[in-house]
């Protein structure tokens, strides 16, 4: 059995899973390939570049924003504490109450999953994609006090999440991953600054995805692990804790943004057989 494991020594994003897998050996052009079907190619560009973070070479994977303005207009309301810190995928959705004034630059939570369904994935991935959505859909509900249905990602946001969660689903179904395991999830600590005011770090949604997922303690100032790393991890893993007995075959090194003094900021992913 192909198994994967989640080493977060120093948490977990969307952007550091993608190049963790794609360090491991996934192929980005297959990937492309494949979030085409979703037909939102217009609004984004894929990168990925070698980066070293202390000492170790790690690969980092970026979206662009074709429209600017939406970039823009995603940081006036950023409730998305990722954006300012740590490595961002500015993925997640922000809920507001005042949908219909701003159609324009959101995507509901109930679009995206019909957007999913029309795309014509395979079953392992349209299932995969749909599960991690609605866990950070329903986290955001709860913290906000809306149900799904009235749950808005803000368009930049919506397209990073799309991006990173997809993508990563692609990516794991390519690589022929039977199952995953995952290490406790250091979240970081200290506080965060973000438009609602001054938060504690884990953020409320995070911590709400992290429910029943076993959290590390760390010193590190900062966020280490977003809203939609947390709930990749929270969905796909099947338990949390050491590296589970296997061969190992591919490792992979995928860099976070942010650079700290005395760790690299990396999620490492190991995959391999069953001994």
């Amino acid at each position: 059995m192909t198994t994967l494991y989640f080493d977060c020594f120093s948490g977990i994003s969307g952007d550091m899973v993608i190049g963790a897998l794609l360090d491991a050996g996934a192929d980005l052009a297959r990937m492309e390939e494949e979030l085409k079907k979703l037909n939102i190619e217009s609004e984004y560009t894929l990168s990925k570049k070698s980066v070293n973070k202390n000492g170790i070479t790690a690969v980092k994977f970026d979206v662009d924003f074709h429209n600017e303005e939406a970039h823009e207009h995603h940081h006036s309301y950023a409730h998305d504490h990722a954006h300012s810190h740590d490595d961002h995928d500015h993925g997640h959705g922000h809920s507001h109450s005042h949908d219909h004034h701003h159609h324009h630059d959101h995507r509901a939570y109930k679009q995206i999953t019909e957007m999913i369904e029309a795309a014509g994935f395979n079953e392992a991935v349209t299932k995969m994609s749909l599960a991690i959505f609605k866990k950070i859909g329903e986290a955001e509900g709860k913290i906000h006090g809306l149900p799904l249905e009235r749950v808005y990602f803000h368009e930049v946001g919506a397209v990073d999440s799309i991006v990173d969660i997809i993508g990563a689903a692609i990516l794991i179904d390519q690589l022929g991953i039977e199952k995953i395991y995952c290490s406790p999830i250091p979240t970081g600590s200290g506080h965060i600054h973000i438009d609602h005011g001054t938060y504690p770090v884990p953020a409320p949604a995070t911590l709400e995805i992290l429910k029943g997922v076993p959290v590390a303690r760390t010193s590190i100032k900062g966020e280490l692990a977003t809203p939609t790393g947390a709930a990749i991890a929270a969905v796909l893993a099947h338990s949390f804790g050491t590296m589970p007995s296997m061969t190992v075959e591919k490792i992979g090194y995928g860099a976070g943004t942010k650079t700290f003094k005395d760790h690299p900021n990396v999620l490492r992913v190991v995959i391999g057989t069953d001994t």
